[in-house]
């Protein structure tokens, strides 16, 4: 079983579903002796959570993506300052910028959101993914009432929250981005003077 599980991706086999408990287990203490974590890229990213594995693969039941999502948005930290908003032109940097997260990368490195993999941000866009909606004119159109401002905090903090299958990272639960990062970020979505919102 040893070699057979060498052979097949490491990742793709975390991710596989269809494997009996005690093929993931072995998996993962062959990934324990197998690999060091180095600066910020740390192995505990390879090992599903839980409620990922649920998604893998197929989608749960009503019932089920209801408990996820309560137990995911009770997960949800708010500013501590109570400052939703930070500076949008530092926001614009982190939702371009795709880099962190490697094995190369310093323990004091910073990520970046990479949102334009999967959201449209700007008119001024060469590239962008479309797995996520457009975020285009997001603060203009949707207002920035408490209600909203405290939703997209959630939905960028942790995106399981409102949809647990959802293919958006849990930018502040997994530590992906800092609380002043989604500040920015935010900034970047709601601020009238932010590229999002003009055209």
């Amino acid at each position: 079983m040893k070699l057979k599980l060498m052979m097949i991706a490491p990742l793709a086999l975390a991710a596989n579903l269809a494997l009996a408990d005690d093929t993931y287990v072995e998996f993962k203490q062959m990934m324990d002796q197998s690999f060091r974590s180095k600066g910020i890229a740390d192995k505990h990213r390879l090992y599903q959570l839980d409620f990922q594995k649920e998604c893998s693969g197929k989608t749960p039941d009503k019932a089920r993506m209801a408990q996820i999502e309560a137990a995911q948005l009770a997960s949800v930290k708010y500013p501590a300052d109570g400052q939703y908003l930070g500076d949008w032109k530092k926001g614009e940097k982190i939702a371009i910028s795709g880099r962190g997260l490697t094995w190369r990368d310093k323990a004091d490195a910073v990520n970046g959101g990479g949102c334009y993999n999967c959201h449209q941000l700007s008119h001024h866009e060469i590239a962008f993914g479309t797995i996520g909606p457009s975020l285009l004119e997001y603060g203009k159109v949707r207002g920035a009432s408490e209600d909203m401002v405290r939703y997209t905090w959630a939905k960028i903090w942790n995106a399981k929250a409102f949809n647990a299958c959802s293919n958006m990272p849990r930018n502040g639960d997994s530590g992906l981005l800092t609380e002043a990062q989604i500040k920015d970020v935010m900034a970047y979505l709601f601020d009238p003077e932010s590229p999002v919102n003009k055209p």
